[in-house]
């Protein structure tokens, strides 16, 4: 353990020594009128104080969130330590809390390789987190944000595996007509003007109707630079020699060699791609629009019973990149090919609530359609596809024959990927809850959740329509060489045309995410008011199932493998215990073979196949329908409040994410390593201490908790050529986690408050689980800083009819690792960011000026080496604006 997080740990419970001292000392001295309020929340399904409840959890009020300025997902997470993100931009992310983390996601297969999240997102009542994007919801109109760390799996299923994030919007109410509009414009620091408008209306219709509705859009200027640059396929991983130093330090190993490394290119014209050449050369091209609105009625039938009904609508446009390559200038980077982003979606979410035989009854669902439209620049893929040149170079490059050095073009390698996905999400959930008066009270229900994702990717490697692959085109075909290859499909496909040209690689595959659960958690006042015991369980049934295909156009007789050129998903995973091989494009060379066969069967039927192969079939028949799971997850709590001030507790609670299936299931590695058809299920064990407590009279509020988790399975992507040209997942290794956190906020005058929070972690690898080399004992997490931290101070003081303040803020991370995959990560540095504001009010009006970032750091919050290049996600550089808002 560092020396570091020792030191915080002693801190903490001192803290917590000092805390019953305090109390003990001060409740007695009456009521202070500085005492801090307390927020309530619902983490628990019912309505708490924050302080009551023995859960870590982090909240942030309507109150703060006006104070911070928090709109979108990389607002909040700055407030929150212990909690970071993976990813490259907006509708981009992946939430982690608790360094419960060890991958970077892979938009460009998120349908075929994307890990189920393992930290669930909600938006008051309704599960949104979705595999590889996570819902990026504008967060206007707000009454709170709750953030719940560690497990939350009794509760909130299989995606609360490291806690949960939920949005709880402000509701309609009978107080009378209302609203607010805010409006600021602010000026980045070498980027574009920003501005952003939102509108909030409450109307109660009737005494028993009221509506609330929210519209904003928020116009986000770029920053990020793409300067000039050139690059070609001499560059490709094919023509890396072992020894070669990539960017992050490690040497590429001998399996890991070019298929050509260390030839002769002497001969070898190599065209560049140009980016001032494309006309891409462009300052600030990551603009982003958000746009959206949602619109809520509350109907009350009686005084006990009530429907609320929703509807959101959202729309996000960006353009270019929000990474940048540390080689070149800070928020510089170069791109070959247009990036950009358009993600919309529209959700309908129900909540009926009342009461029956004496329980709150609460029934709840939602439907969510989202549809992504993507275009990525995949030119980085040279740096490690072996085999890229052989679709943009002449035959007599990549396959020159023995003895004979390479000679002939290599065309410029820029490429990119056309990315679609559908998502529709029904979640549906029954719960009742037991009065709260009750000695034991309980909450129980079920929950049952559908998501259907529709993904297709084009791989477009222009190169491919200039050079002479193989000497002879297919005919009929306008692709040099190339021609799509359907013939294997047997089940889902979304087109069923030819490849436009230039697409050498398709993701065609639709992936249905199931679960179902039943909850229970009830507690039981040992000594009513002192000391109480939880006890909580979910039983849970999961299933991943895949169809489609994952399908290249490089259908010819060139070489073979399992589904010719691609797989045929629905195939593969159909539980049949069959499995056609189709060695070439010739239909008629197709054999189905049967899981009563033997390797030695299949050699026999067809000689022309090598071991390998032969291995490769007969584990395909014996591939599974879906990836399911189920069982039975716990949560116990003791609970002991000896003050109204002091409340701690222990927890022991579990948690489990769904697994998946992989595309590229039982390919043959190196060192007899074998692709898994299933990746299982990944669990948590948490083992957790906390405090929840007021000092000085209630003007101090210090929570916080320690806690040891245990990983066992846990998945991560990995992109391995020596294995397979291809994303797959695995249950890669177990792991340890102990670690502090705490939040405090000071009312230190009646002017002055002072607060902030820190987080320290200390995560290691135990055991690996892949025979891979790449990952190893004692590293630490990805995405887990050792720690992170943040302080700030708001004063507030009167002049005439007016009340002013002043606000500056600080926040810490140390360094931090992007995956746990030795060959795919980098270190990211620490940062600290400054952040100052100031305004005044009066009645119903408020003007605010705000600077972000203040001293132009080059803040690196998150990044990516999976292409062997470093990429960077650098914090908004320095923004100053101002903020107008009026109320009525």
């Amino acid at each position: 353990m560092s020396k570091k997080l020792n030191s915080v740990s002693l801190i903490a419970i001192a803290s917590m020594a000092f805390a019953g001292t305090a109390t003990a000392q001060e409740t007695d001295e009456g009521t202070s009128s500085r005492r801090l309020d307390t927020i309530s929340i619902t983490a628990t399904k019912r309505t708490e104080s924050a302080q009551d409840v023995p859960i870590a959890v982090n909240a942030i009020g309507s109150a703060e969130l006006e104070e911070l300025d928090i709109n979108v997902f990389t607002d909040y997470l700055t407030q929150l330590p212990g909690v970071t993100a993976g990813g490259s931009g907006p509708g981009q992310s992946t939430i982690y809390i608790r360094g419960v983390a060890s991958t970077t996601p892979n938009l460009t297969t998120a349908g075929v390789a994307g890990l189920s999240p393992n930290v669930a997102f909600y938006l008051d009542e309704q599960p949104l987190a979705q595999p590889g994007r996570n819902l990026d919801v504008y967060a206007a109109d707000l009454e709170r944000i709750e953030v719940l760390s560690g497990p939350q799996g009794t509760l909130f299923g299989a995606s609360s595996q490291a806690g949960t994030v939920r949005l709880i919007t402000n509701k309609p109410n009978f107080d009378g007509v209302s609203g607010s509009a805010n409006f600021s414009t602010s000026f980045t620091d070498g980027g574009e003007l920003s501005n952003k408008v939102e509108a909030v209306l409450n109307v109660p219709v009737t005494d028993k109707f009221a509506v609330r509705g929210v519209v904003y859009t928020d116009n986000q200027g770029g920053y990020i630079d793409n300067v000039p640059g050139t690059l070609s396929a001499e560059q490709s991983a094919r023509f890396r020699s072992a020894g070669t130093v990539r960017e992050n330090g490690l040497p590429v190993s001998d399996n890991r060699e070019g298929i050509q490394g260390g030839a002769d290119l002497s001969n070898v014209e190599f065209q560049e791609a140009s980016i001032v050449a494309s006309g891409l050369a462009e300052n600030d091209v990551n603009d982003t629009v958000y746009s959206g609105y949602r619109v809520s009625g509350l109907y009350e039938f009686n005084e006990n019973w009530n429907l609320l009904v929703g509807i959101a609508q959202q729309k996000l446009d960006s353009e270019g990149v929000f990474f940048s390559d540390p080689d070149l200038d800070d928020w510089d980077i170069q791109r070959y090919e247009d990036d950009d982003l358009n993600d919309e979606f529209t959700n309908l979410s129900w909540t009926l609530t009342g009461e029956l035989a004496g329980l709150e009854a609460v029934y709840t669902g939602a439907f969510t359609d989202r549809e992504t439209s993507q275009r990525v620049d995949y030119t980085d893929y040279l740096f490690v596809g072996p085999y890229l040149p052989y679709y943009i170079c002449d035959g007599s490059v990549t396959d020159p024959g023995d003895g004979v050095d390479p000679s002939g073009v290599c065309y410029a390698p820029n490429q990119f990927v056309n990315s679609s996905t559908e998502t529709e999400t029904i979640t549906q959930e029954l719960r009742f809850n037991t009065p709260a008066e009750y000695r034991l009270r309980a909450t129980f229900g079920g929950f049952y959740s559908d998501l259907e994702l529709a993904e297709r990717n084009d791989f477009t490697y222009p190169g491919s329509l200039q050079a002479d692959v193989f000497g002879q085109p297919v005919p009929g075909h306008p692709n040099n060489g190339f021609a799509p290859n359907f013939a294997f499909d047997t089940g889902y496909r979304s087109r069923t045309d030819a490849f436009p040209d230039g697409v050498i690689f398709r993701n065609d595959v639709l992936r249905t995410d199931e679960q179902f659960g039943l909850f229970g958690e009830a507690t039981y006042d040992i000594v009513p008011e002192t000391l109480s015991f939880s006890l909580g369980a979910r039983l849970y049934d999961v299933a991943v199932d895949l169809e489609g295909s994952a399908n290249s156009s490089f259908c010819n007789s060139f070489q073979a493998d399992a589904n010719a050129f691609g797989t045929d998903i629905s195939d593969l995973y159909n539980g049949d215990g069959e499995f056609t091989f189709r060695g070439t494009c010739d239909t008629s060379r197709h054999i189905t073979y049967n899981n009563t066969q033997s390797v030695e069967d299949i050699m026999a039927i067809d000689p022309e196949l090598s071991e390998a192969q032969a291995v490769q079939i007969f584990n395909s028949t014996r591939a599974p329908d879906k990836a399911e799971a189920d069982g039975v997850i716990v949560k116990a709590t003791l609970n002991w409040t000896p003050t109204t001030d002091l409340l701690f507790y222990a927890t022991y609670s579990e948690g489990f994410r769904a697994g998946i299936l992989n595309r590229p299931g039982g390919a043959q590695g190196p060192g007899g390593y074998t692709v898994p058809f299933q990746v299982d299920t990944d669990d948590v064990t948490n083992y957790e201490l906390g405090w929840k407590t007021f000092l000085l009279d209630g003007a101090l509020r210090f929570n916080g908790s320690a806690f040891f988790v245990e990983a066992e399975g846990l998945q991560t992507t990995i992109f391995d050529t020596s294995i397979i040209n291809l994303f797959f997942s695995d249950n890669a290794a177990n792991a340890e986690i102990f670690g502090v956190e705490g939040d405090f906020a000071w009312a230190a005058t009646d002017n002055l408050t002072v607060s902030g929070a820190f987080s320290a972690l200390d995560s290691e690898i135990t055991e690996v689980l892949v025979p891979t080399g790449d990952v190893l004992v004692g590293e630490p997490l990805a995405f887990a800083p050792e720690f992170q931290g943040n302080l700030r101070a708001r004063y507030e003081w009167e002049f005439g009819d007016y009340t002013a303040h002043i606000m500056p803020q600080i926040v810490y991370s140390s360094e931090a690792f992007t995956d746990i995959i030795e060959v795919n990560k980098f270190e990211l540095d620490s940062w600290t960011t400054l952040a100052l504001s100031a305004g005044v009010k009066k009645d119903d009006w408020r003007i605010e000026i705000f600077g972000e970032n203040l001293t132009n750091e080059a803040a690196e919050i998150s990044g990516s080496f999976v292409y062997d290049q470093q990429r960077v996600t650098l914090a908004r550089p320095r923004t100053i604006g101002v903020r107008v808002g009026v109320d009525f």
